[in-house]
């Protein structure tokens, strides 16, 4: 049997009043499992952390924003051959900080359409499917 892996993720908008606040932000992976896939910014849960506040954390270390994490968009599940991951999504607004490259290889904000074209991770796939059905009032 593989390892369970509980990691979040997070739907990145932009602040409130910049043309980033109808995009999300995608950041690529640089190194380690899935090198150099494009994916949505998170990580993994440290023991005794809530899911909100492992986002946050990871947010703030990858990409050195502050975020206000709101609620739970979609829950994943895929079984690699090295891992099983279980992926929790929430839809996150930045409140503070711009985003730069401090643990990845690239950063890009791309509407919910464009999202669509992007080769994600397997695991991602839920997450797709939901913004594909709710892609015309993803940003009401």
């Amino acid at each position: 049997m593989s390892p369970r892996l509980v990691v979040v993720a997070g739907l990145i908008q932009g602040p409130q009043g910049t043309p980033e606040a109808a995009r999300l932000l995608i950041s690529q992976r640089d190194g380690g499992h899935l090198d150099g896939a494009w994916e949505f910014p998170g990580g993994k849960i440290e023991r005794g952390e809530s899911p909100e506040a492992a986002l946050a954390r990871e947010l703030r270390e990858e990409l050195t924003i502050e975020v206000a994490v709101g609620d739970i968009f979609s829950v994943g599940h895929h079984v690699y051959p090295e891992h099983e991951v279980l992926l929790l999504v929430y839809r996150c607004q930045i409140v503070g900080g711009q985003p730069t490259r401090a643990q990845v290889r690239d950063l890009r904000w791309v509407t919910p359409r464009q999202l669509l074209s992007v080769p994600l991770p397997p695991a991602d796939a839920p997450i797709l499917k939901r913004i594909e059905r709710d892609v015309d009032c993803f940003f009401s």
